[in-house]
């Protein structure tokens, strides 16, 4: 019962925070400049879009099911795509909830140990970051100097503008935070016996060795070049889902290639804050990308958010009713047997 209560209870926070957020987004703005940028908008532009968010849908089901057979287990690719789609659409719902739906959903029809195919997430989970970091790294460099405006501007001149200008207090300050931090040093090396026996240090460890596990997995793939050739295809049709709908509205059709990339490392960092759907976080991050670094309007910047994150949930929402219907439908593996290791039994024989 405290489970539920609790799970309740963090959804709504989640929730919350989103929702302060899309405020956050749209405070301010004429809400009949936004409805007028919807009714000149060109859809055929934001329908195009949906054709990279398949292919990327696609291609992250044939992604997965590569680390899969590393394992040595068989999956269909219809049930492993229908998974991968209800992990999306478990994400609506709860944020990070979407791991464990498709691996849920996997494992009933296919049955293939819960543990192994959460590994295989963890491990594509990982690899994405590091997409991301070579992704954010592109574009410093490629936007430095309109980034550094955008931090200053946005970061920097209000926290520097709040803090004292007086010299011996600013020392008094570093000196402080100094000797703070070689006291918790101090306090932690004494306390490592007792905070060992932590739980909360086991989940660290645990997950810090996770992630060493799920980078040596893809370094010890057999079929790296599809493993690979399937990250580029999925991260390229993420590009062109943020790239494409620039042509819908008239305040973006002049953004270029290299701010399509950029709003697709902002975009992707909305989607990484614990939000259902990313609503809200997305729609505040975009929305402040186009107005505060490309100088969009407020108005056409939010519409562009709106759009582009309402017609991406929408193909997640129809897509996921046909993989409900085909989980519903299809009748459960008995069993699974790997066929790496029954193979090698039959060349021994």
């Amino acid at each position: 019962m405290k489970k539920k209560v609790l799970a309740v209870l963090k959804y709504m926070l989640f929730l919350s925070v989103g929702l302060v957020l899309l405020y956050l987004a749209l405070r301010g703005l004429d809400l009949n400049l936004i409805v007028e940028e919807f009714k000149n908008a060109k859809y055929t532009w934001i329908l195009l879009s949906l054709i990279p968010g398949f292919i990327a849908l696609v291609s992250r089901s044939i992604r997965w099911g590569i680390l899969i057979s590393e394992l040595g287990y068989s999956s269909k690719p219809s049930a492993t795509f229908h998974a991968t789609i209800m992990g999306y659409f478990a994400n609506i719902i709860f944020p990070r909830l979407g791991e464990v739906a498709r691996c849920t959903a996997l494992n009933r029809s296919q049955n293939i140990p819960f543990n192994s195919l959460f590994g295989t997430v963890i491990a594509e989970r990982i690899f994405d970051l590091l997409c991301l970091a070579i992704i954010a790294f592109v574009v410093i460099i490629a936007q430095f100097g309109f980034l550094r405006e955008f931090l200053e501007t946005l970061i920097w001149i209000p926290l520097t503008s709040k803090i004292p200008s007086n010299t011996w207090l600013i020392a008094v300050l570093g000196l402080g935070i100094l000797l703070a931090i070689i006291l918790f040093y101090i306090l932690l090396r004494f306390s490592m016996v007792y905070i060992r026996k932590l739980t909360f240090y086991r989940k660290i460890k645990d997950l810090f060795i996770g992630f060493l596990a799920g980078i040596t997995s893809i370094m010890k793939l057999r079929r790296k070049k599809a493993f690979l050739a399937h990250t580029l295809i999925i991260w390229g049709m993420y590009f062109l889902m943020s790239y494409i709908p620039f042509r819908a509205l008239q305040a973006t059709e002049h953004l270029t290639l290299i701010d399509g990339t950029t709003l697709l490392m902002m975009g992707t960092l909305g989607f990484v804050i614990p939000v259902p759907a990313g609503i809200g976080a997305y729609h505040y991050i975009v929305t402040k990308t186009l107005t505060e670094l490309f100088g969009i309007v407020s108005e056409s910047a939010a519409s562009f958010a709106v759009l582009v994150h309402a017609s991406q949930l929408v193909l997640i929402i129809f897509i996921a009713i046909f993989s409900f219907a085909y989980f519903l439908t299809r009748k459960n593996k008995p069993f699974n047997v790997k066929i790496r290791n029954h193979s090698e039994k039959n060349i021994e024989s």
